[in-house]
């Protein structure tokens, strides 16, 4: 008795080369591994992003410190014035009388050339 082949040597060849490349791109897709979900994201915009920082009131740009009319409070708004750095401007104000430029500043006991280039830009002598 002779058994009747189901498929032809074509066939066959057909087969093994369609199981070989669901094999390979099986493969491919299993090694990339899974992809991210949209959930794995979080994309905040301008408008939604109030909740990240809290409102801050606008400061207004701080005008330049007149250093023969400002009080100890304005002259400690400069970075690096303290309560007694303050204390030692008006101090030499009224012992030496107002400042005729801004660099007289470094006459004061504790200011020197870092904290008067720190200040200069805000600070003046004019009305």
């Amino acid at each position: 008795m002779k058994l009747r082949a189901f498929f032809t040597k074509s066939e066959y060849g057909l087969l093994i080369l369609t199981v070989v490349f669901l094999l390979v791109i099986s493969g491919v897709f299993w090694r990339a591994g899974p992809k991210p979900s949209s959930a794995d994201y979080t994309v905040t915009t301008e408008r939604d992003a109030s909740w990240v920082t809290p409102e801050v009131e606008a400061v207004p740009e701080p005008g330049r410190v007149n250093l023969n009319t400002a009080s100890a409070e304005e002259l400690q708004t400069l970075p690096g014035i303290g309560e007694v750095l303050a204390a030692r401007i008006i101090e030499h104000r009224e012992q030496s009388g107002p400042f005729t430029c801004p660099e007289e500043l470094m006459a004061v006991k504790g200011i020197g050339e870092s904290l008067f280039d720190a200040v200069s830009g805000q600070i003046t002598t004019e009305e």
